[in-house]
């Protein structure tokens, strides 16, 4: 059954959510080219030369006709924050079924609910022009449980329209989380970049600042792509209101779209480049397509770190 943003809508509470979007996932990995991840991969880890035997799991075996061995909990001690950005303009959709923050909500809420099958601690930083409160990485149920009450509060505060403008100052936060994360960890951050065009070399500083102190950094560029773009909307006349300033700009889309898709092309290129060579990895996420891809890249990233 295909999880659809309406469908996951009706069910409750958030850990169902997350669950569901999981289990999709790695049900389609069985059937994609990449069923060299296992549904135990929580619990066991391809066999290696070298490994002793007694670890072997058979049961495993006679399912998958491929050798696992157990994996114990001193095999997986990664710890992961997610650096969430509620900034207005996460608020953001047009086409899609949710905004950017909604998104971003599930998409960090599935990426918990791996971490914790894994035993691994998962933390939670919002943030828009500083951090809020930084919920810390453990790896137990009760926190994971606390964690999703905390997302379910970010979106009842944040996902709604409001006359108070919060801003992005995903630099800013950035440095501050990079001097109060003392232990090496992973930092998920999952932001739609709107203030940063003018602002790129000042995010790739602070990105390198989490580097610099041996932190792993993914970041999930989150974007309605059709609209923020492609542009793609009807050969008609819009008032666009920017969400975090206010400001209106009355526009014909099929007049400026050539040249802004060719602004946006050059930036996000310039962007990725930028992180390839600080070793951060950047991926690009359309909110109008399912988790899978983003889950994906995650999980490849957390297998590069073991």
């Amino acid at each position: 059954m295909l999880l659809t943003p309406e469908l996951l809508n009706r069910l409750t509470p958030l850990e169902i959510k997350a669950r569901q979007i999981v289990e999709g996932f790695i049900s389609g990995l069985h059937k994609s080219p990449f069923f060299g991840f296992s549904v135990e991969f929580a619990e066991h880890r391809p066999y290696n030369p070298g490994d002793d035997l007694k670890h072997l799991d058979w049961k495993v075996y006679g399912k998958s006709e491929r050798y696992f061995v157990k994996q114990y909990e001193e095999e997986t001690n990664l710890r992961c924050y997610m650096l969430l950005d509620v900034s207005s303009s996460m608020q953001f959709r047009y086409f899609a079924d949710w905004s950017k923050l909604r998104y971003a909500a599930h998409l960090g809420a599935a990426i918990a609910y791996m971490l914790h099958r894994q035993r691994d601690g998962c933390g939670l930083v919002p943030f828009d022009r500083e951090l809020g409160e930084i919920l810390p990485a453990k790896s137990s149920y009760a926190h994971l449980m606390h964690l999703y009450r905390e997302i379910d509060q970010i979106l009842e505060l944040y996902d709604v329209e409001s006359p108070t403008k919060r801003q992005t100052a995903s630099a800013d936060a950035i440095h501050q989380l990079a001097e109060r994360i003392n232990k090496r960890s992973l930092v998920v951050v999952l932001t739609d970049l709107f203030e940063n065009v003018q602002k790129q070399d000042e995010l790739i500083s602070a990105l390198k600042h989490l580097r610099h102190r041996k932190h792993e950094v993914i970041l999930f560029h989150l974007l309605e792509k059709k609209s923020e773009r492609e542009l793609d909307f009807p050969d008609d006349r819009f008032v666009f209101h920017d969400l975090e300033t206010g400001g209106e700009m009355d526009v014909i889309p099929s007049q400026i779209r050539g040249d802004y898709q060719k602004k946006m092309a050059e930036y996000t290129k310039s962007f990725r480049i930028a992180c390839s060579e600080a070793h951060i990895s950047y991926e690009e996420v359309d909110t109008r397509d399912p988790f899978d891809y983003a889950l994906l890249a995650f999980l490849n990233k957390r297998k590069r770190l073991m």
